[in-house]
């Protein structure tokens, strides 16, 4: 029989609550979203949640009574055991919230966290392109870089839950700052981290005399963004032809080392790769061939998400199944 779940996705620019039904599959019912608004604090935001839930469930005619779980999907670092978001650095303000606790008190119902990495893993898993597979890695590779995994088929936390940051490892001395570190695999590999790179080849080109498609002069570097530099590549514009290659060779650079260190049967990458990977897959793979160690990466498929640009939305879903 099929149960009715909701799911949250606590993000630092927006949140959702996801209605769904979990029998075989998940599938998604409705969905509302509203601005986090950092800046507001917490408790802000926790109202709006409690709110949404409360809209949602009574736009569909349902009770609490109706609803199987909660899950909740956020940026780490968390301690998924006790249920409570210690510091998160996109979500200033939110240290030590006991948000399972608080939800289990206003609706009754059981609720579950995991952050946004492992969530992703774990509906990928069960539902996505890793479905069937012991041995999964994924990676966020949106706002930030992070990684899931699934050894011998059981979700790996860590031993204090922080296993997965692989954004924080460093990949070159010098380049994009991302996870708070210079040349960072986020920093290369996350949407920040592209439009910073991107404003360091633009300035070059600009203060060399020489005109860049996608920014006319040095007032627009700060507008510059992920998007903007992958629409021109698409385009044929050389040097985002060159950010997007840079960008790709430590994409492959990072998946090398997971290869070889995790030595998984699949990674699946979402958000940017979904959007991106014509043009950032090349230059990896180059990489890839490179650096792994044949026996590792010739039994390691390398594949976008398979939930696609609604995997954040069946991600919080996901976690509300395994309550």
């Amino acid at each position: 029989m099929d149960k009715n779940i909701i799911g949250i996705d606590i993000g630092g620019t927006k949140c959702a609550v996801i209605l769904g039904v979990y029998g075989n599959e998940i599938h998604i019912l409705d969905r509302i979203s509203f601005l986090t608004q950092t800046e507001k604090g917490p408790d802000y935001t926790l109202t709006r949640i409690i709110e949404t839930i409360e809209e949602i469930v009574h736009k569909h005619e349902l009770k609490m009574k109706d609803i199987f779980s909660i899950g909740i999907s956020c940026g780490g670092p968390l301690d998924s055991d006790k249920g409570v978001i210690l510091s998160p650095p996109n979500l200033p303000g939110w240290d030590n919230i006991e948000i399972v606790d608080i939800l289990k008190k206003r609706f009754g119902v059981p609720v579950k966290i995991q952050n946004d990495a492992n969530a992703c893993a774990l509906v990928e898993w069960k539902f996505g392109a890793a479905r069937g597979y012991s041995n999964v890695v994924f990676l966020t590779f949106g706002t930030g870089m992070g990684a899931g995994m699934i050894l011998n088929g059981q979700l790996y936390n860590g031993t204090s839950d922080m296993a997965g940051e692989i954004g924080h490892v460093r990949l070159a001395e010098y380049g994009p700052v991302g996870y708070a570190k210079t040349g960072s695999f986020e920093g290369f590999c996350s949407g920040g981290g592209i439009a910073q790179l991107a404003r360091m080849k633009v300035l070059e080109k600009i203060q060399a005399g020489e005109e860049v498609s996608f920014c006319n002069d040095i007032k627009e570097l700060n507008n510059i963004n992920a998007k903007m530099v992958f629409d021109a590549a698409k385009e044929g514009d050389k040097l985002a032809i060159e950010i997007c290659d840079i960008t790709g060779a430590h994409l492959g650079k990072g998946l090398s080392i997971i290869i070889d260190i995790i030595n998984p049967e699949i990674i699946v990458i979402g958000s940017i790769f979904v959007r991106a990977k014509d043009l950032l897959w090349p230059k990896a793979v180059e990489v890839i061939e490179k650096e792994t160690l044949w026996t590792s990466s010739r039994v390691c498929k390398v594949v976008p998400a398979g939930l696609g640009e609604q995997i954040g939305d069946y991600a919080a879903l996901g976690v509300a199944s395994i309550v």
